[in-house]
Formats: structure tokens, C-alpha cells, sequence
């Protein structure tokens, strides 16, 4: 465990997604992280095992009734003592509970206030119910995404939640607390999805608009478009990534598919790609994916295997680096990042 933010106390109102995500790493990075629960209704009907709610771990927890008065006082209590407090309500939530920004100011003037929605707390969309899925389609970051002969694919609810929400959630929340520290003044941080997967996509709007983009899927290097930068199914019916985009990357390639360069169309003749794209699946396909993580083993062709979730645990680097831990039998993700000391 990384104790570099030891000291620091964080108030965590219950949620789905990225707020629990964000108070994880928080607590995982040494924060002290008491997550404010709601009752739950006797008539629920859904029992889970808390070992398997992971990113609960390393908090406390207190059930408070918001409803009550009593309940909001005792927020207001906890957020007097706090140094951050995250929340992922809809907009207005917290300010009509009495919760919100400025209240909490009046009792703490030096709190870091960090919430997070997908469309953010302004702007016509800013009350609109909506998932992941929806952040990313409004985006861009959807249509981008898939073949290009269908519909765009759905990427889990990693991009949207965890790396445009969450994690922008905690670099405003880091950001304003080290000026908290050093002013005595808190603020607001507003972490909307769809602005991390805007600025997610800022290198790809730039390559866009010099012409070196398709706004079109699979026509591109990094989007499954390029015969060396994809996805292969092999005899076994598993799979293998290529990301042989370095010329020397790309020799080795060719190299361990028994293909010769002087055979084949440049590397970046875009023209070829689909032609290409299909030799290289026709080769693939021959052989399951045990041989071909044989032939490219110690090579720098950028070939690697596609793990299932069982395999990724088991797999030899994870397991020397340490990269999964057990906590009541049930197998987490290590804290990252790792530090010096």
C-alpha cells in the first residue's frame, strides 16, 4: 500500500461508477476515506457480498439517513473535519439536501468539493439521465470505436467511468487540494465525462483536422484499421494483439508470419490495408495462439496474447511484479501507481 497521501481525510457520498472508483485509489494512495452509506430498504431484494464490492476496500463506513436531519448534520459534521469530499449526484441533489458546496463552505471554508456527472453541472444537458455508453457516443468516442461495416462497439464502461470520469475527477481533486493547502481556501471541482473523453480524444481531433484522421472506423493506424496495429483470431478460436507500428517492430512481424517485405505493399499504403489485413488473418488463423506466442516469444514484434480475465491473474509478469493481491480470498488489483518509498 502507497501512503503518500496519509493525513488527508476524504468524505465519499455513496455511488455507482467512478466516485467509489476515485475514493478506491484515494484510500489505496493512504487517504483515511469514510464513504457515507444510505440505509438500505429491508424489501431490496439484491444481497452482495461485500468481499466482492472491491472498491470499497480500505474505507470506512457510516450509514447516514439523508431524509433525516439528523443525517444531514452529521455530513455536515464529518465535512467540517475533511479535506476532500466527492460526490456523483445529478445537479442540485446535494444543494437541496443542504449539502451542497456552500454549505459545506460555511462549516469548512477550506474544503476541496469534487462531484462528478456525465454531462457536467451546466449547459442544456446537465439534468439528463444518462450512462457511460451515452457520454461516449455524444463525444465522439463512440463512433470511433468498432468496425467499419456495423455499429460502433461498446468498450465496457472503462472510458467514460474510470479514465474520462474518475481519473479526471482525481486530478482536479489532487490539483485543488495542493492549492487548498497552501491558500486555506477550497473549491469546487467539477468533473464531467464527457470533457475527459473530449480531452482523451485531443490528439486524435488534432490529427483529424490535418487531414491524417478518418472520421470513419477501422481506417486508421490506431483504430483496428492497419493490418499491424488489430486483433487476430487464431486456430483455437482465442486471439492475439499486433501493435507492429516501428518499422524494425514491423520486420519482426513479417518476419514471424514467413512474409516477405519485398512481396508486399508499403507498410503505410493505406490503399492495401483490407488486402493486407485479410493475409494477415488468413496466417493467424492457421495455428492456435500458444504456437504464435512461441514464434514472436523474445521478438520485438509487438505480439502478444489476448488473456481472458482468468489468464491475466496467472500470467507470469503480474505475478512477479505483484500485480494482484488477495484480501478474504478474493483477487484485487494491486494499488498503482508505485512509488519510491
Amino acid at each position: 500500500m502507497n501512503q503518500v497521501l496519509t493525513g488527508v481525510r476524504v468524505l465519499e457520498m455513496e455511488a455507482i461508477g467512478p466516485v467509489p472508483w476515485a475514493g478506491m485509489i484515494l484510500a489505496d494512495l493512504g487517504a483515511t476515506v469514510v464513504r457515507i452509506a444510505r440505509p438500505e430498504p429491508a424489501d431490496m431484494g439484491i444481497v452482495r457480498d461485500p468481499r466482492f464490492e472491491v472498491t470499497t476496500r480500505g474505507k470506512q463506513r457510516e450509514t447516514v439517513d439523508l431524509k433525516s436531519a439528523a443525517g444531514r448534520a452529521r455530513v455536515l459534521e464529518l465535512a467540517a473535519e475533511a479535506d476532500v469530499l466527492i460526490e456523483g449526484m445529478r445537479p442540485g441533489v446535494m444543494e437541496r439536501l443542504g449539502l451542497g458546496p456552500q454549505d459545506c463552505w460555511q462549516h469548512n471554508p477550506a474544503l476541496v468539493y469534487g462531484r462528478i456527472t456525465g454531462w457536467g453541472q451546466s449547459g442544456p444537458l446537465a439534468s439528463t439521465v444518462g450512462h457511460d455508453i451515452n457520454y461516449l457516443a455524444l463525444s465522439g468516442v463512440l463512433h470511433a470505436i468498432g468496425p467499419a461495416d456495423g455499429a460502433p462497439a461498446v468498450p465496457l464502461n472503462l472510458i467514460g467511468d474510470f479514465g474520462a470520469g474518475g481519473m479526471l475527477l482525481l486530478v482536479g481533486v489532487l490539483a485543488a487540494l495542493m492549492q487548498a493547502r497552501s491558500t486555506g481556501k477550497g473549491q469546487l471541482v467539477d468533473a464531467a465525462m464527457v470533457d475527459g473523453a473530449l480531452l482523451m480524444l485531443a490528439p486524435i481531433l488534432g490529427r483529424w483536422q490535418a487531414g491524417q484522421w478518418q472520421d470513419q472506423r477501422a481506417s486508421n493506424l490506431l483504430d483496428g484499421g492497419a493490418p499491424f496495429y488489430s486483433t487476430y483470431q487464431t486456430a483455437d478460436h482465442k486471439a492475439v494483439a499486433v501493435g507492429a507500428i516501428e518499422p524494425r517492430f514491423y520486420k519482426a512481424l513479417l518476419d514471424g508470419l514467413g512474409l516477405d517485405s519485398g512481396s508486399l505493399p508499403q507498410q503505410h499504403d493505406q490503399s492495401a490495408w483490407p488486402v493486407m489485413k485479410e493475409r494477415f488473418a488468413e496466417i493467424f488463423g492457421r495455428y492456435p495462439r500458444a504456437h504464435w506466442e512461441a514464434v514472436f516469444a523474445g521478438t520485438e514484434a509487438c505480439v502478444t496474447p489476448v488473456l481472458s480475465l482468468a489468464e491475466t491473474v496467472t500470467h507470469p509478469h503480474f505475478v512477479e511484479r505483484g500485480s494482484f493481491v488477495r484480501s478474504d480470498g478474493v483477487v484485487q488489483p494491486a494499488a498503482a501507481p508505485r512509488f519510491s518509498c
